[in-house]
């Protein structure tokens, strides 16, 4: 690779937003380690044999954010938002932990898809209904999910009788706190609909289609595009994602608290996309840009925990990180720092001969 071709690399990755969340990411490791040259130690558990450590610990914990954010990408991308997302992961654990606390049998692996598949299938139907009511009734998407968001609650808590459910189920379990080769079940499974879903939207014509109706609704249907399907399909798969997000929540304690599963969750996933590069004006989106976002926001997370940031100040910690990256990725504020460059470079030598030049 020649000097100039490396130059030309260098900069057309600097102007891609997921490499500043990996710059952001590799920051707050470095914090940690700073405090702790053990932080980033990744041992094996010598009775199970499983990998553990903060890393391990990340990963993990950025799975459901994975999901939803992975959803909220294509919601965002025709144009829309889903703010339903964290109350849909409420319901998923809700569904899921009453099943298995009526079928009370621990050990059955077709018990524990049976909840699953279950789950999924509610929220893939209030996904819908967002659907409907964006892409066929036309109420605004911020309106239409708000609606579900609060109503969402309420109907997890109609599910449980207003309690905090719990259940034992072995399988149901492993799906959040088993491991597979030393590695989290619940993030190889991350990573997997991740990449599928990335496969179906970008080695079709999927991707481009969703980005065409956020872009421009009219000229896509002047296209041929038919967006009232397409809008549906998103909030369908939004759902689904955010009930495996659910079910990955509520997995490894197996236990729905109506009041907190969830909770918030929608923001995170918002920042996520918006990390990764997607605009919130509907059309450009990117599936790995929204995957390093999720992982930006569970280690920030998991910082502010070790770093012992209290309680009221976590926001105001967070906000920081977050407006920092944010200028980071501003091409006009990295312009305006070159400028400055530029000007505070010129030396004496220089400016003399430019006045000897004028005269």
């Amino acid at each position: 690779m020649t000097a100039a071709a490396g130059t030309t690399f260098w900069h057309d990755l600097i102007r891609k937003p997921f490499f500043w969340g990996i710059v952001a990411i590799v920051a707050l490791l470095a914090l940690n380690v700073v405090k702790d040259p053990t932080y980033l130690a990744v041992t094996i558990n010598p009775n199970n044999g499983n990998l553990v450590g903060n890393v391990i610990d990340i990963l993990r914990q950025a799975a459901p954010v994975m999901m939803i954010a992975i959803g909220m990408s294509l919601v965002i991308a025709t144009g829309g938002i889903d703010l339903s997302v964290g109350s849909l992961m409420a319901v998923a654990g809700a569904v899921s932990m009453e099943f298995l606390s009526a079928a009370g049998d621990s050990e059955s692996v077709g018990i524990a898809f049976s909840a699953v598949g279950l789950a999924l299938l509610v929220t893939a139907i209030l996904g819908a209904v967002n659907g409907v009511l964006v892409a066929y009734i036309g109420l605004q998407p911020f309106i239409a999910t708000l609606v579900l968001m609060l109503a969402g609650r309420g109907i997890a808590k109609v599910i449980t009788g207003g309690q905090n459910t719990s259940a034992t189920n072995a399988p149901f379990r492993w799906i959040s706190n088993g491991y597979l080769i030393g590695i989290p079940v619940v993030f190889i499974i991350a990573v997997l609909i991740v990449l599928t879903v990335g496969m179906v939207v970008r080695r079709s014509a999927l991707g481009l289609m969703i980005e065409a109706i956020g872009i421009n609704p009219k000229a896509s249907r002047m296209a041929g595009i038919k967006p009232a399907g397409l809008l549906l399909t998103a909030y369908v798969l939004s759902g689904i994602l955010a009930g495996v997000a659910g079910i990955m929540s509520v997995g490894s304690v197996m236990t729905v608290d109506i009041s907190r599963t969830g909770y918030q969750l929608e923001l995170d996933a918002i920042l996520a996309v918006v990390i990764g590069g997607a605009s919130l004006a509907g059309g450009k989106f990117s599936l790995s840009g929204a995957f390093v976002g999720a992982l930006l926001i569970a280690t920030l997370d998991k910082t502010v925990l070790f770093l012992g940031v209290s309680s009221s100040a976590t926001p105001a910690f967070k906000a920081i990180v977050i407006v920092v990256l944010c200028l980071l990725q501003s091409e006009r504020v990295r312009s305006w720092f070159r400028t400055r460059r530029r000007v505070v470079t010129v030396t004496p030598a220089q400016e003399a001969i430019k006045e000897e030049a004028k005269a």
